[in-house]
């Protein structure tokens, strides 16, 4: 199992790191967490993204923003053009380099902005996704200091982007100890992987070797939540994906996120949505 905590690569001369990640056997899922902030361009891949509590789908194009230490992962199904590999161009920094420029420079106190939203990750608009697009492959391929004026160029782009939408529910806890942050990190490995089926406490607790006290206590304190919540929203979640982007039967896709009771899903869709599944997924017919 890799570690929780992911360490990013350094680029010699740069204030920052960025990857052109490209993999022919797909998006692995790799549930991790980084102090860093992560802007992450997704391109001929399409399958999930889970980011803290929030499960979606991604396509061609997707733009994401997470937060600083906010677990996450993408999972890809499939790639639209199978001659080319699945692309995540991925660029990482830190909240104290963005904060010098905001204290430096009044023209990009915007940037301070976008950040303080992307707490919880932020999903961006397809508009401002398609005008970020061309200058992020442009500056994967620009030297260093024009690498960097363009990064400044495209958060800027992104602070202004009004249709982003906010992704995790819950923000986690920042001041774990590392004996902590490594039992809550193998408990949401476990659940991320497993949720959809039966995931008994005590199991989750000898995971984390506690008590199931223990672990309730640690858990809430670390995700602001409780398991019981922390999963339905993940349930939830990848329902609406579902839903969202097929004809599978409601009584189906209930059960392939993990409900055996139709009417439990029902009440508790209806609950985290607004709305009944069927509602939710005429909102997505023509």
């Amino acid at each position: 199992m890799r570690p929780f905590l992911e360490k990013l690569p350094a680029i010699p001369g740069a204030s920052w790191s960025l990857l052109n990640r490209r993999l022919e056997e797909g998006i692995p899922f790799e549930w991790h967490h980084h102090p860093e902030y992560e802007l992450t361009l997704t391109l001929n891949s399409q399958g999930q993204r889970f980011v803290g509590d929030h499960v979606g789908e991604y396509g061609d194009g997707d733009l994401v923003l997470v937060g600083a230490n906010l677990p996450h992962t993408w999972a890809s199904r499939t790639r639209p053009d199978p001659a080319h590999p699945h692309v995540a161009l991925v660029m990482w920094f830190r909240h104290e380099w963005a904060q010098v420029l905001g204290e430096g420079f009044a023209e990009l106190r915007p940037i301070a902005g976008l950040l303080a939203r992307a707490e919880a990750g932020l999903a961006f608009s397809p508009q401002a996704a398609a005008r970020a697009r061309p200058m992020i492959e442009a500056l994967f391929e620009a030297e260093l200091a024009e690498r960097f004026l363009a990064l400044v160029r495209v958060l800027l782009v992104l602070a202004g982007d009004d249709g982003a939408a906010p992704l995790a529910g819950t923000v986690a806890a920042r001041d774990l100890d590392s004996t902590d942050r490594e039992r809550i990190d193998r408990v949401l490995l476990h659940i991320h992987r497993h949720y959809a089926a039966g995931i008994a406490n005590e199991d989750l607790a000898g995971i984390a070797a506690l008590s199931p006290s223990g672990l309730h206590r640690l858990f809430r304190r670390h995700m602001r939540t409780s398991i019981s919540d922390y999963v339905m929203r993940l349930r939830i979640g990848e329902a609406c994906a579902r839903l969202s982007s097929g004809d599978q039967p409601i009584g189906h896709v209930a059960e392939a996120v993990g409900y055996r009771a139709l009417a439990n899903f029902n009440r508790q869709f209806k609950a985290l949505r607004g709305m009944t599944p069927r509602a939710y997924r005429a909102l997505f017919r023509g």
